[in-house]
């Protein structure tokens, strides 16, 4: 049997527009799909890359991106035109970049996220069931053990990080067909434990920190993806781990390693399980099932 392709979206042309006096937002598509966030992505890592006078911040989001720039050094219009130059000359499907695929434990149905969820059933589609009954029963799986199953089956790429500082927005790597997808609740908690893996549209995100949130709760992840004071290990050159392009395995876990990992996260010596690939869109479009299955194989 052929393995199974992901169909391609002929993407419309970019929208580029000025945002006050120092930045120049671009929008590549009005919906997110891989076609859009590899150009995104190849086109910001070149940038970041050549590294040209005046560029100060380069921001990369699932369907557009945006720089910053200091207008002393380089001029809006010059940049939209060098930024036009690459949009014409990038083929996302002979680029590739470094990628890290990253090991992500959950501990799926944990009871913090669970007792947070009970108390704004008020807030929810179903007051009557949990966030994993629901999800599972719109997306027609047979519950939500089978649910987890095909939400830990397939790695998430991180598409973007925004909203608070170390979100990391998660797009899993399959056909648009097998997304799930769910809505955020009709009306957001007030409280969400901090690493609540959450889901909304179709995007894992792991919760930084405790807050207010409105997308489904799956979770829990005993691992750090925000640490402010540079205390881990995997933090010292930055506070965020995760960045645009890495690729998160999401396991499922039990309370026993849960614990283990926390304990070794909380006296400092917890390293994230990592390894580097060649990330190569191309090798993805034509065998999503069979590429995944290569990835995930460099962090088992």
């Amino acid at each position: 049997m052929a393995p199974e392709r992901i169909e391609r979206r002929t993407l419309p042309t970019p929208d580029y527009e000025y945002g006050g006096d120092d930045h120049v937002f671009v929008e590549l598509d009005r919906e997110m799909s891989f076609d859009a966030n590899f150009k995104a992505m190849a086109i910001t890592q070149q940038l970041r890359g050549d590294d040209p006078d005046g560029v100060v911040e380069i921001c990369p989001a699932n369907a557009s991106y945006m720089i910053r720039f200091d207008p002393a050094v380089i001029g809006p219009d010059e940049l939209i035109d060098r930024l036009e130059s690459l949009d014409e000359e990038i083929d996302i499907e002979d680029y590739e970049w470094d990628a890290r695929v990253i090991d992500f434990p959950v501990l799926y149905d944990d009871p913090w996220t669970h007792e947070t969820l009970m108390r704004f059933r008020d807030r929810h589609q179903d007051p009557d069931a949990t966030d994993l009954e629901y999800s599972a029963r719109i997306n027609d799986f047979d519950g939500p053990d089978a649910f987890i199953e095909a939400h830990a089956g397939a790695p998430h790429m991180v598409t973007m990080i925004g909203f608070v500082p170390g979100l990391a927005w998660c797009h899993q790597m399959v056909p648009r067909e097998e997304q799930i997808e769910v809505p955020k609740y009709v009306r957001p908690r007030t409280d969400t434990p901090g690493r609540a893996i959450g889901y909304g549209g179709a995007f894992t995100t792991p919760y930084p920190v405790q807050g207010a949130g409105g997308y489904q709760l799956f979770g829990r992840t005993p691992v750090e993806v925000l640490d402010v004071d540079q205390e881990l290990p995997d933090f010292q050159e930055s506070i965020v781990f995760p960045n645009p392009g890495d690729i998160f395995n999401f396991r499922r876990i039990d309370r026993e390693e849960y614990d283990r990992i926390r304990e070794d996260v909380e006296d400092g010596t917890f390293r994230h399980t990592y390894e580097r690939v060649e990330f190569a869109p191309d090798d993805f479009f034509a065998d999503p099932h069979g590429y995944n299955e290569r990835l995930v194989e460099v962090v088992e």
